[in-house]
């Protein structure tokens, strides 16, 4: 075990940390994350919509219409909330002006979509419009490359100063502006004519492109279990694993939890949604507690272990955990470079993603429609997820008391070792 340790530390570690650190994922990551509260807020609505009450639907059904466009115009807008923010971090990155990054960038998104004529009704036309369909989670894509494009457009015109300087006297939000034009006509030429010229749909390829990858992650046992065995084995060592691997999943697991919301709402059974698992299906059947399932580490450290490092370890992480903050036990216990917490830390997900994985499969939970906010403890998290399930509530105990049995002997294990270096303590300072 040790010689594994210091070969994935060696081998696997310096080129995680520089992917972590990647411009561009870093952009993507912030950007994804900027859309968080929209999302919470709008899925709240979701909860109030399906509320566990008899008869609720049937006198809801009238207003239902306007009840769903709090989330429509969150999570059906979220694309454009996110080219944005990405486009200006990653501007900003580069020690450009990020107001006009994110603008560049957003305004790449828009002209890759194709707006519709609609003449209905005749006495008053609505004209163009935008379908909604590509603005949301399925638009992620679209709004990454735009982000990309364009922010590398404005770099490539800035750092060779081919842009319009003004004077000195001119305010720096006008100054800003007249810099953009020169790489602003660049981007959106280009972007027409992919669009509108030849009538390339980047959209519509992207999606086809990434359908396999997301039914295999969202409906598929192994693809399922990837994420999380990459995630916890870079946290192994001290990686923050959500970080990088969140990059590149997350908006697929968006495009995922669209999917099942907009069936939810199109009337499909909670228990027969398109995706088995998007990231709500993570956060509170797997990583309860945080990454690993900790949270049964500070129930065991503070009631089972003698030692009196890992008792008070398990003092002041067994808060924080039950709002799903596990930093102070990933560096406390710690779980990072730690051979007795190695296996179970990275086989607690393992497991308790192949049982919930099977639970939602088979209809014996409903499927993930809501984000929560990520701090509520997990059996309530776990229940507005899931549209307000009570039996999702028993899932959570469930994979709660397998993790607490796996993560057992280990505890026992380390606790002894702990417990013998504090015995040795004294007596190395008598000798002293």
């Amino acid at each position: 075990m040790e010689k594994f340790i210091k070969w994935m530390e060696e081998k696997l570690v310096p080129p995680m940390a520089k992917i972590g650190a990647q411009r561009h994922l870093l952009a993507i990551r912030n950007g994804v994350v900027s859309t968080l509260s929209l999302i919470l807020i709008g899925t709240f609505f979701m909860v109030f919509i399906n509320l566990p009450f008899k008869g609720w639907a049937d006198f809801i059904a009238p207003y239902s219409d306007t009840l769903v466009l709090p989330f429509r115009m969150t999570m059906g807008l979220m694309a454009i909330y996110a080219t944005f923010v990405m486009g200006l971090d990653l501007a900003k990155s580069y020690k450009l002006d990020g107001v006009t990054g994110g603008i560049l960038s957003l305004g790449a998104f828009f002209m890759l979509q194709m707006p519709v004529n609609v003449t209905t009704p005749e006495d008053a036309p609505l004209g163009f419009v935008l379908p909604m369909g590509s603005l949301g989670a399925s638009g992620m894509f679209t709004g990454i490359i735009s982000m990309i494009f364009a922010v590398e457009v404005y770099r490539f015109f800035q750092n060779h100063h081919i842009t319009i300087k003004m004077p000195d006297q001119v305010p720096p939000a006008v100054s800003r502006s007249f810099e953009a034009l020169i790489p602003g006509l660049v981007v959106l030429t280009t972007c027409w004519l992919i669009r509108g010229v030849l009538g390339f749909d980047v959209n519509g390829a992207f999606l086809k492109l990434f359908a396999p990858l997301t039914n295999i992650l969202g409906n598929n046992l192994l693809g399922a279990l990837l994420p999380m065995f990459l995630i916890h084995l870079l946290w192994s060592f001290g990686i923050h694993g959500m970080s990088i691997v969140g990059s590149i999943v997350r908006p697929l697991w968006l495009i995922m939890f669209d999917q099942n919301t907009q069936a939810l709402a199109a009337g499909t059974s909670a228990t027969d949604l398109p995706y088995i698992a998007p990231e709500p299906f993570y956060q509170w059947t797997v990583t309860i507690g945080g990454a690993g399932a900790t949270i049964v580490v500070a129930f065991l450290f503070l009631f089972f272990c003698k030692s009196k490092f890992l008792k008070e370890v398990g003092r002041f992480t067994m808060v924080p955990a039950i709002f799903n903050i596990n930093e102070p036990m990933i560096f406390g216990a710690p779980m990072v470079l730690n051979p007795y917490m190695f296996i179970p830390f990275n086989l607690v997900p393992l497991i308790l993603t192949t049982i919930s994985y099977f639970a939602v499969k088979l209809g014996l939970v409903n499927g993930f429609t809501v984000m929560p906010m990520w701090t509520l403890p997990a059996p309530i998290g776990g229940y507005l997820a899931a549209g307000n399930d009570w039996r999702m509530i028993v899932l959570i105990l469930v994979n709660l008391a397998v993790a607490t049995i796996i993560y057992y002997p280990f505890v026992r294990a380390y606790d002894k070792k702990m417990l013998l270096d504090e015995q040795k303590e004294p007596t190395t300072e008598a000798g002293v």
